[in-house]
């Protein structure tokens, strides 16, 4: 009897002591995936990525999808697949060789299936004359989505860069194909922005649900000087080529900063900086290569507006509201800016705090108080205009320093 109970106590702690190994080895699972999102993503594989070229070709072939890089990719050879550089939650980004120019095609979905169709009525059911849908309506629709993407109110006029276009051979795949493009709040950006800023990629051409941007290799904190210089104008290696280059880097975000600011409807807000999202062209302008999280102010403010119950419950990202604690609601109001962001992750790598009796000179050691000030995040909203003429000021200041013979 006595031995029965003892079996039995025995199998209770045995069993207790599984339950706390599978509960810790649970709890180091899911603070590994919240620490790094990406380990059970699908690896980013070459076999992998031509299987979903290849279904991207047979739909073409098929009639389903259309693109103006459609033929160069699937009939003749002259779009051809490099190697995969991201893939995450379905999203797609793959280097490619398009007549010998490197370029990138991205996907928000791995299939051209995914996306929500259009919904265009049959030949029969439409009618000889009207062809499917009024030219009218799909404007309409084509405004619509991007007010969902973008928050933004456009008029038919401004919708040309998006590729409507008129009927003809295949038209109903052409719709089909903006339609998935449309649900791609990247791609509407970039088609939008691109004849109206040098700090955004242009869209080179589409395919279906795939785009193509320019391949600009990417910044990365791996980097000494945060992005690669090779090829630069200037940039020599080390020394004051090197400090004249990152200088003339800077003035270029600052120059993002006051474009994204002031030159559109309504203010571009960054809420994810970090030098992976930029890339540097050899004149050291500053492009923003991944716009994911990029948000005019109407849908910055419907981002924000959430229920709290602290200011960590209104940080989203790099974008960051407080919180009214007598209705628990996030302002819609951002209270940072994408100036003070840029100081914090980059500036401030380039220009750190000076240190007491540091051998750097006067110029630059104004510059790095100003890098100080304007990454400080206690720093009031109204600062940043006035941080930003400092900044500009001073920059300019040390590459005219840095150009004087020694």
């Amino acid at each position: 009897m006595a031995r029965g109970r003892g079996r039995r106590r025995w199998g209770r702690c045995a069993l207790v002591a599984a339950a706390a190994w599978t509960a810790g080895w649970v709890l180091a699972a899911a603070l590994l995936l919240r620490a790094h999102p990406g380990v059970l993503s699908e690896r980013c594989t070459d076999a992998k990525s031509r299987r979903i070229l290849a279904a991207l070709c047979r739909d073409y072939r098929g009639g389903t999808l259309v693109g103006d890089l459609c033929e160069d990719l699937c009939e003749a050879g002259q779009l051809v697949y490099r190697r995969c550089l991201y893939h995450e939650r379905g999203k797609k980004v793959l280097q490619a060789d398009w007549r010998g120019r490197p370029v990138i095609l991205k996907s928000k979905e791995e299939a051209f299936s995914s996306f929500q169709p259009l919904g265009l009525p049959e030949e029969e059911e439409a009618g000889d004359d009207s062809q499917g849908l009024l030219e009218a309506e799909l404007l309409l629709l084509v405004a619509g989505e991007v007010k969902s993407a973008l928050g933004l109110e456009l008029s038919a006029g401004s919708l040309g860069p998006l590729g409507l276009g008129r009927r003809g051979p295949r038209w109903r795949g052409r719709l089909a194909s903006l339609w998935a493009l449309l649900q791609q709040e990247e791609f509407v950006h970039l088609s939008l922005l691109q004849d109206l800023s040098r700090h955004v990629l242009p869209v080179l051409g589409s395919c279906g649900h795939f785009y193509a941007v320019e391949y600009l290799a990417a910044g990365s904190p791996r980097h000494r000087t945060l992005f690669p210089l090779e090829g630069a104008a200037g940039a020599a290696r080390g020394g004051r080529g090197q400090a004249r280059a990152v200088s003339s880097i800077a003035l270029s975000f600052l120059d993002m900063v006051k474009h994204f600011e002031d030159d559109f409807s309504q203010r571009l807000h960054l809420c994810d900086v970090k030098p992976e999202n930029f890339a540097i062209r050899k004149d050291f302008t500053v492009v923003a290569i991944d716009v994911d999280m990029a948000f005019f102010e109407p849908k910055m403010r419907e981002i924000l507006e959430q229920n709290c119950t602290g200011d960590e419950d209104c940080n989203f990202f790099d974008c960051f509201s407080r919180c009214d604690l007598q209705v628990n609601r996030c302002g819609a109001q951002r209270v940072n800016s994408n100036l003070q962001v840029i100081c914090d992750k980059i500036f401030r790598h380039w220009f750190p705090s000076p240190l007491q009796g540091s051998a750097a000179s006067p110029q630059l050691q104004r510059l790095q108080e100003a890098v100080h000030e304007c990454a400080d995040p206690a720093a009031p909203p109204g600062a940043a205009p006035g941080a930003f003429g400092k900044l500009r000021r001073l920059l300019q200041a040390r590459l005219r320093e840095l150009r004087e013979p020694k």
